[in-house]
């Protein structure tokens, strides 16, 4: 079968279906590893690439938003878990037309961030490349033993809930991809496509709140990642889009362009915040949005639409 057929994660339960994951160990399909040490902690581990003209355009993003972005992606699978980053180890292929101006203003984005989360970079490994650019970060944090947020825990009656605003980095996506007109709108959108900010604090203080139950970022839009969750937690749920969060500056763009800030909402990707499943009776003292609800249907329903969504497909 070919790749694009099976798909991301057709490919994912291939792979994990000939691979033994120890008891105690929570493994492929989350996102992080969960690693038992017997110190009342538990390590967190997580690896994420960027690859050019997959995840980033060379001739529009500059070196230091791609370094940004590159330690952000990985910065959020720890703060999906309720964890705290650690340190990471960065690996790329460098394109030989590059040279060591364009590294040092890429890693001072990625060294700004990492400093902002106390997450230093330890180590890696470089190679030339042909014609690509190529990135691959592994992520280390930590959590206290037994207390990591994994996408399975979602329990029927539970609030479904959101961070942040949605659609924001699909906007700005959708703006370079377009040659839309960048205004200070538009501008603000790209920002959020190539700085996104991972939401550390916001898990920490959800991984000690009574009630929380599922947990991931979202990093390929709810309409893929809400799946996840389901599918983990062989759960159903309604969401209503007219609760969506959207800002203004996505809103003002799209009647602009006359696009459709659900769809980007929902299937856009890369926003980077938390969708998470909270007890009704939860206190919540991270800043939310309730967007729904699970039940035991074993479908996703979209309230407030005909249409069905999906996310963001790798393959």
């Amino acid at each position: 079968m070919k790749l694009k057929e099976l798909g991301e994660f057709g490919l994912i339960d291939r792979i994990k279906s000939g691979i033994h994951i120890p008891d105690g160990i929570t493994g492929i399909g989350d996102d992080c590893a969960v690693i038992p040490c017997h110190n009342g902690k538990d390590l967190l581990v997580s690896t994420d690439m960027l690859i050019e003209g997959t995840h980033f355009l060379m001739d529009d993003i500059t070196p230091y938003r791609l370094g940004w972005k590159s330690a952000a992606a990985n910065l959020s699978d720890i703060a999906a878990m309720g964890g705290r980053p650690a340190a990471t180890f960065l690996s790329f292929a460098l394109p030989d037309s590059l040279d060591s101006d364009w590294t040092d203003e890429f890693f001072k984005g990625y060294n700004d961030i990492s400093r902002r989360y106390h997450c230093p970079l330890l180590g890696g490994d470089t190679c030339v490349s042909r014609d690509r650019l190529s990135i691959s970060v592994t992520i280390l944090g930590e959590c206290p033993a037994g207390t990591a947020l994994l996408r399975s825990g979602a329990q029927d009656g539970d609030k479904i809930c959101v961070t942040g605003y949605l659609g924001d980095a699909g906007g700005g996506l959708k703006v370079i991809l377009d040659g839309a007109h960048r205004n200070s709108d538009a501008q603000a959108l790209i920002a959020m496509h190539y700085m996104p900010i991972p939401r550390v604090e916001e898990g920490l203080k959800l991984g000690i709140t009574d009630g929380i139950h599922a947990m991931m970022d979202i990093s390929d839009g709810i309409g893929s990642d809400l799946r996840h969750i389901l599918k983990a937690s062989h759960k159903g749920a309604e969401v209503n889009v007219a609760s969506l969060p959207l800002s203004d500056e996505l809103l003002r763009t799209c009647r602009r362009n006359g696009w459709d800030p659900v769809e980007l909402a929902i299937s856009g990707g890369e926003d980077y915040e938390l969708l998470f499943t909270a007890a009704p009776d939860a206190k919540i003292e991270v800043p939310h949005t309730v967007i729904g609800s699970i039940n035991n249907s074993g479908r996703l329903v979209w309230l407030g639409t005909e249409r069905d969504f999906g996310g963001y497909h790798h393959f």
